[in-house]
C-alpha cells in the first residue's frame, strides 16, 4: 500500500539527491581540467555519461512511488541502474580524485533503490572501491592512510543508518494507516449490520402491531359482516344491524390504530388513559362482542413507563384476540398486579383450553401468536408464562419490570 502521507518528503528528498549528485560529478569533471588532454576528455565523458543514466534512471526507477514492503533489488531495472553507475564513477574516479565525493550521494542511492538486503552490501563495495583508491592515489607518500580508510567507513555507516531510520519510519506509518483502514471497514462493516439489524427489528416490531391491531381488527370485522350475512338471510334484520353496527366501531377503532402508526405514538387506547382504563376499553369492546370480560387489579395502580403500558396492552389484546377465535369462552379476565415491585398482568379465560406443548411455532395459525407475545416481553426484560390444559381454561401471565428495560434486554 502506498503511504501518500510520505510522498511529499520523499519528493522533497530525491530533489535534494538529485542536486548533490549532479553537484558533486561537475565538481569531479572540474577537478580534471587541469589534467592531460586525454584525463579531461574521459572525465567530460564519464560525468555525462553518469548525469544522463541518473537522469534515465530516475524516471524508470520510480522507487518512492512503491510499496514500503515491496521488495527491492530486482536485477533490471534496479540493479541494472546502480551497476552502471558504479561503472561510470570509477571511470571518472581513475582521471579525477574529486570524484571520490560522488560516493555519497552513491550510499544513499544505493540503500534506496536496492533495501535494506542488497543495499548494504552495494554500499560496502562502493566503499571498498574509496578506501582503495584514496590509500593508493590520493592519499600524499607517507601520509597516514588512516583518514582514508575511517572517513568513507564513517559515511557510508551514516548513509546506512539514515536510510534505514527513515525507510522504518516509513514503514511505521504505512501499518499504522493499514490499521487505521482496517478498523474503518470494520467500523462501516458493524455499522451496515446495525443498519440491517434495526431495519430487522422496525420489520418484526410493525408486524407485531399490525398482528395485534389491524390483522385482528380486520378479522373481526370479517366475521361480524359475515354474521350479519347470516342474518339477513334470516330475515332477522335487527341482529343483522347490531352487527353491522359493531363492525362499523371495530373499523373506526382501525383507523384510529392506522393513523398512529403514521404518527408513531403509543395505542389511542392509552390516549389520556392508564393501563387498567386502555385495558377496560378494550373489554367494552369484547362485550359488545357476547364475551364477558372484566378488568381487575390488585394493590394500588400507578403510573408505569409508556413501552411498559404499550407492551402490556399489547400482549392483553392478542391474548383476548386468541381467547374469542380459538377458545370458545364465554367469560374473561384482565388482572393487573400492582402490590410487587414489578407489576404482572395476567389473561384468564374459562374456554376449552389446550395443551401447550402443541402449540405450533407461530402461536397460532395463520398469526404471530405467543412467540410474539413473548418477544414483546424479552424486549423490556419482561417474562411470559402459560397456563392451560384442554377443557380446563387458559390462564397468561405477563411479569414486566417497571423500570423499563435493563441494559441487556435494549
Amino acid at each position: 500500500m502506498r503511504v501518500h502521507r510520505w510522498s511529499s518528503w520523499i519528493r522533497a528528498l530525491a530533489v535534494g539527491l538529485d542536486l548533490l549528485f549532479a553537484g558533486l560529478v561537475v565538481l569531479a569533471v572540474a577537478g580534471a581540467l587541469g589534467r592531460p588532454t586525454s584525463s579531461t576528455v574521459v572525465a567530460v565523458v564519464a560525468g555525462a555519461g553518469l548525469l544522463v543514466v541518473y537522469a534515465s534512471g530516475r524516471v524508470t526507477v520510480r522507487v518512492h512511488e512503491r510499496s514500503i514492503t515491496e521488495p527491492r533489488g530486482a536485477w533490471w531495472p534496479d540493479s541494472a541502474w546502480i551497476a552502471a553507475l558504479v561503472v561510470l564513477w570509477c571511470v571518472l574516479l581513475l582521471v579525477s580524485p574529486t570524484a571520490l565525493w560522488v560516493a555519497f550521494p552513491l550510499f544513499l542511492l544505493q540503500m534506496h533503490v536496492l533495501g535494506p538486503h542488497r543495499g548494504p552490501v552495494a554500499v560496502a563495495v562502493t566503499t571498498a572501491i574509496v578506501v582503495v583508491d584514496g590509500v593508493t592515489v590520493v592519499a600524499p607518500p607517507g601520509a597516514p592512510p588512516l583518514g582514508f580508510v575511517l572517513g568513507p567507513m564513517l559515511g557510508a555507516a551514516v548513509a546506512v543508518g539514515v536510510v534505514l531510520g527513515f525507510e522504518a519510519l516509513v514503514r511505521e506509518s504505512a501499518e499504522r494507516q493499514a490499521t487505521v483502514d482496517e478498523l474503518l471497514e470494520a467500523r462501516e462493516l458493524l455499522a451496515d449490520a446495525e443498519g440491517e439489524r434495526l431495519v430487522h427489528e422496525e420489520r418484526e416490531r410493525l408486524a407485531r402491531e399490525i398482528h395485534d391491531t389491524l390483522a385482528q381488527g380486520f378479522s373481526a370485522i370479517e366475521l361480524l359482516l359475515r354474521a350479519a350475512g347470516t342474518s339477513l338471510a334470516r330475515d332477522d334484520a335487527e341482529r343483522a344491524a347490531g352487527h353491522i353496527e359493531r363492525a362499523r366501531e371495530l373499523a373506526g377503532h382501525s383507523l384510529d390504530e392506522a393513523r398512529r402508526f403514521v404518527r408513531a405514538l403509543a395505542p389511542p387506547d392509552l390516549d389520556d388513559a392508564t393501563l387498567v382504563g386502555a385495558l377496560e376499553r378494550v373489554a367494552r369492546r369484547y362485550r359488545a362482542r357476547d364475551l364477558d370480560v372484566v378488568v381487575r387489579t390488585e394493590g394500588l395502580p400507578r403510573p408505569l413507563p409508556v413501552p411498559v403500558e404499550t407492551a402490556l396492552l399489547r400482549i392483553a389484546q392478542s391474548a383476548l384476540a386468541n381467547v374469542d377465535r380459538h377458545a370458545g369462552a364465554g367469560h374473561a379476565e384482565f388482572v393487573v398486579d400492582y402490590t410487587r415491585d414489578d407489576v404482572v398482568l395476567d389473561v384468564i379465560d374459562d374456554g376449552a383450553g389446550f395443551d401447550p406443548t402443541a402449540v405450533t411455532p407461530s402461536g397460532s395459525p395463520g398469526g404471530f401468536g405467543l412467540p410474539t407475545m413473548r418477544s414483546r416481553a424479552r424486549e423490556l426484560g419482561g417474562s411470559l408464562a402459560l397456563e392451560s390444559s384442554p377443557g380446563e381454561g387458559t390462564v397468561l401471565t405477563v411479569t414486566m419490570p417497571t423500570a423499563g428495560p435493563t441494559p441487556e434486554h435494549q
